[in-house]
């Protein structure tokens, strides 16, 4: 027995030693604990997270989650700056409504850089009655941070709250002073009260009793505006980008030039006498070259032109015996050189050879693809509202002739020739026009007064038919240029002098040598600014633009003259 246990003994100790043996430690596992893991939408079985029958095959790290997940694709949404327009943020809301984003952060919709979605105009803008064109960019930027300088040195920019802080964000605070807060409504009103203001304001609040000035020589309401070269064109962005983010090439604006028109009203148009002869020494389209640029610049291009052509009218003679008119068919070369587009035929001399040159010139127009009203084959046609359309906007030209003379305007049911005004179906069918969505256009042929001063019987008929509803009334008639005026709404210029007519030199103190080209611009269907065009006679036949001192002088007389 002695034997015996030292051997059973040794057994137990070898077989121990085995068994220890083969539980060998191994190293240990390195899972996170299983309240660390984020939940997934679809959890993980437990089984998936033990040792296979071959451990080797599965690396330990891929058991191990990141420490910051990679966020799941969500529906993206946006915060927006409180001074984004409203239609910038409904824009943007749209593009992001239907569109997953990866990062984590939220978006923001500021002026502060990012993906840019919309690109927004704002106008640099002063009284109508403001002399100055405008100043330069670096006068502009130095008025912001509070340095004197130009036409506008020492007076602060009114702006409403809304542009400050768009204008704050994408460049940097004004300087103390240098800007006035005044609420939106009160803007025009408050700058209209000084002596001497300018504003900024978003483009679709342009009124036509702003005048808009220009940056370095630009302004939004150019045909040719260029965004890259007017400071005031501000990106509305959002950020941080997102890789995965579509985005339309084009961007939201709201100055779109598919939703812009222009059209450029004149006065006297008259191809006799000492213009005629001049034309006949110098050329048919001689009265037109040094304004031919900006008479073809724009949309539309009205001229009043008062007298019929005829096929056997005589070699112009300075003095007649008679103020019996006609001019030579050549002429009308003159007509469609400076781009006419739409002819006036409420003048007073459209009657001077009868039915049969009334005939003969409108045959020559509808011939020659010139659209015309203010006269016609008779009086239906000849009232009836010319109607254009252009880039979405709606038009309508109406004219006629207010002396109450039926040799001054013959049409009636049978006769052709310029129609006499009739009150009663003006102030019918102009608020009809506004109805359907039309800019009404009125211009008169009227009495001819040798005065800048507008008088009774002008303000009388131009207010009746502003109130009635029209956008714009202007005076065709007048040799003598006349003052302006706001009322109910419209834009009156009550007489814009000659645009061809030999007056040179003849009016007392050559007040006839100067006249206007009015340029109206009209957006999205909405009436919103106009531009005085000063022009000078050089002789019996060619006007030119005014110099800058010539202008400056001009105006600040016509101003006066409207009371401003």
């Amino acid at each position: 027995m002695k034997r015996v246990f030292p051997l059973l003994l040794l057994l137990l100790a070898l077989t121990l030693s085995a068994c220890i043996a083969d539980r060998a430690p191994q190293p240990a596992p390195t899972f996170t604990p299983t309240f660390n893991l984020q939940p997934s939408t679809t959890p993980t079985p437990t089984s998936s997270l033990q040792p296979s029958a071959t451990p080797s095959s599965v690396p330990t790290s891929n058991l191990q989650p990141s420490t910051t997940p990679t966020p799941k694709p969500r529906p993206a949404a946006v915060i927006a700056a409180p001074y984004a327009p409203a239609a910038v943020v409904a824009y943007a809301e749209n593009l992001l409504k239907d569109q997953p984003v990866s990062q984590s952060e939220p978006l923001h919709l500021d002026a502060e850089g990012g993906m840019t979605v919309a690109q927004w105009v704002y106008a640099l803008v002063a009284p109508f009655p403001t002399i100055s064109e405008g100043v330069t960019e670096d006068e502009f930027y130095a008025a912001w941070e509070g340095d004197s300088g130009g036409d506008f040195g020492g007076i602060p920019l009114l702006m409403d709250e809304s542009t400050l802080e768009v204008l704050s964000a994408a460049w940097s605070e004004p300087a103390p002073g240098s800007v006035e807060v005044v609420p939106a409504g009160d803007l025009l009103a408050a700058a209209w009260e000084r002596e001497s203001a300018w504003a900024i304001v978003p483009f679709e609040s342009l009124d036509p009793r702003w005048k808009v000035l220009k940056i370095g020589g630009v302004s939004p309401i150019q045909k040719d505006f260029d965004p890259s070269e007017y400071p005031l064109v501000i990106p509305f962005g959002i950020r941080p980008a997102a890789d995965n983010l579509q985005l339309p090439a084009e961007i939201l604006t709201n100055r779109d030039p598919e939703k812009f028109t222009d059209l450029l009203l004149t006065g006297v148009t008259a191809l006799v006498r000492g213009t005629a002869l001049t034309m006949e020494r110098r050329g048919v389209l001689y009265p037109g070259e040094a304004i031919r640029d900006l008479t073809r610049g724009v949309d539309f291009m009205h001229v009043n032109n008062e007298v019929p052509f005829t096929p056997d009218c005589p070699f112009p003679d300075l003095y007649p015996q008679y103020l019996v008119f006609c001019s030579d068919v050549r002429y009308l070369d003159l007509l469609l050189d400076i781009g006419t587009d739409v002819v006036e035929l409420s003048g007073d001399h459209f009657g001077d050879h009868g039915p049969e040159g009334t005939l003969f010139t409108l045959d020559l127009y509808d011939d020659a693809g010139l659209p015309y009203y203010g006269g016609g084959h008779n009086l239906e046609e000849g009232r009836a509202p010319l109607l254009l359309e252009h880039n979405g906007n709606k038009i309508a030209f109406i004219g006629c002739n207010a002396k109450g003379s039926d040799y001054y305007a013959p049409a009636d049911a049978d006769t052709p020739g310029a129609v006499p005004c009739d009150f009663d179906y003006l102030e019918e069918t102009i608020p009809r026009l506004k109805a359907d969505g039309y800019v009404v256009v009125m211009t008169f042929q009227h009495n001819e007064y040798y005065s800048y001063q507008a008088q009774p019987d002008l303000v009388r008929d131009f207010g009746r038919v502003a109130a009635a509803g029209a956008d714009i009334v202007s005076g065709s008639q007048a040799h003598q240029p006349h003052g302006m005026a706001f009322a109910d709404g419209a834009f009156i210029h009550y007489g814009l002098g000659n645009l061809f007519f030999d007056q040179y030199h003849y009016c007392e103190n050559y007040a006839c040598d100067n006249a206007f080209m009015d340029r109206h611009i009209i957006y999205d269907g909405r009436y919103i600014s106009t531009e005085l065009i000063p022009i000078r006679f050089v002789d019996m036949a060619q006007p030119r633009p005014m110099t800058a001192a010539e202008r400056a002088d001009f105006l600040a007389m016509m101003f006066a003259t409207s009371g401003w």
